[in-house]
């Protein structure tokens, strides 16, 4: 998948050749590089680059996009899909990648998918259980589980990303 990502009003490409928690990516015209990406809290990551260590923050910026805190410089993020569609301008706006979400804090009992796997809109990929009822979290559309983080067994809160497909 190929983005166009805005940072501090700079253009830069990026594609993405995996997702987390092992991704691999490209950033311009620079070799393929690999980053080791986990999940601390919602809104909180931990990458392991170049065998560098970093926590990154990130929070919705007022405006769109986001604002990423990496060891205390602020970036404000704004990440366009080149195949989506807007009526403002072709290229901009609309989401080719849609994140599964947690709507509650709960348990993992069942993931249905695995990353790589072609899914087709309604299929369940992931049950979570909260308060001893079980609901199926659905694909939004078709497409490819791009990343995959839930766990059976584990522990999530509400609002923290399961999976993307794109």
């Amino acid at each position: 998948m190929k983005l166009t990502l805005e940072i501090n009003g700079r253009a830069e490409e990026i594609e993405i050749l995996s997702g987390a928690p092992e991704c691999r990516f490209k950033l311009g015209a620079e070799p393929a590089r690999d980053a080791l990406v986990e999940i601390a809290e919602p809104g909180v990551y931990s990458v392991l680059l170049d065998g560098r260590s970093y926590d990154v923050y990130v929070e919705d910026a007022p405006g769109g996009g986001l604002v990423v805190d990496l060891n205390g410089h602020h970036f404000e993020i704004q990440a366009r899909d080149p195949r989506a569609w807007s009526r403002n301008a072709a290229g901009q706006g609309g989401s080719a990648v849609q994140s599964v979400l947690s709507p509650m804090p709960g348990k993992i009992v069942r993931v249905l998918v695995a990353a790589g796997d072609d899914v087709v809109k309604g299929q369940a990929i992931i049950v979570v259980e909260a308060m001893k009822m079980q609901n199926e979290l659905k694909a939004a559309r078709a497409g490819k589980v791009l990343s995959l983080t839930a766990k059976e067994g584990a522990t999530v809160a509400a609002g923290e990303l399961l999976a993307t497909i794109e």
